[in-house]
């Protein structure tokens, strides 16, 4: 088997949402554990939070979601961006018109200097996103 990179993203209360929200954008499989399913967590408030999920889909994406416990600080800010990319303009589109549902747009999805078409924007569970799709050679 071949090494995988793939981003691992917490949230502070909202994963099963974050993870539903995604798999409607990349459809493929989602897999949900909670803390109380694997006994994980000693606080009963913690019980449906989601421990790990993991997201699949056919083209080969994979990324990971879980809700960061109560006891460890959670700070969210813009250290990390997932970048998608590509040369399947209608698979990467579609992507970016899902991800824009309730997204501030920061770079439109239009050509770039470079002759790809490249966008930026900020989901709405405050995730960074990079879509960048090949150009013609």
């Amino acid at each position: 088997m071949a090494t995988t990179l793939n981003p691992y993203i917490n949230f502070r209360d909202s994963a099963r949402e974050a993870g539903e929200f995604y798999h409607s954008v990349f459809g493929g499989e989602l897999t949900v554990s909670t803390f109380g399913e694997f006994h994980a967590s000693e606080d009963p408030a913690e019980a449906d939070k989601v421990m790990h999920s993991q997201l699949t889909n056919p083209n080969g994406l994979i990324f990971m979601i879980a809700d960061t416990p109560n006891s460890m600080e959670y700070t969210p800010g813009n250290n990390i961006s997932v970048s998608l990319s590509g040369e399947d303009e209608t698979e990467l589109t579609g992507y970016w018109e899902g991800l824009s549902d309730g997204a501030t747009v920061a770079q439109p999805l239009t050509e770039a200097p470079w002759g790809d078409k490249f966008g930026m924007l900020v989901d709405k569970f405050g995730i960074n996103w990079l879509v960048n799709i090949a150009g013609k050679k």
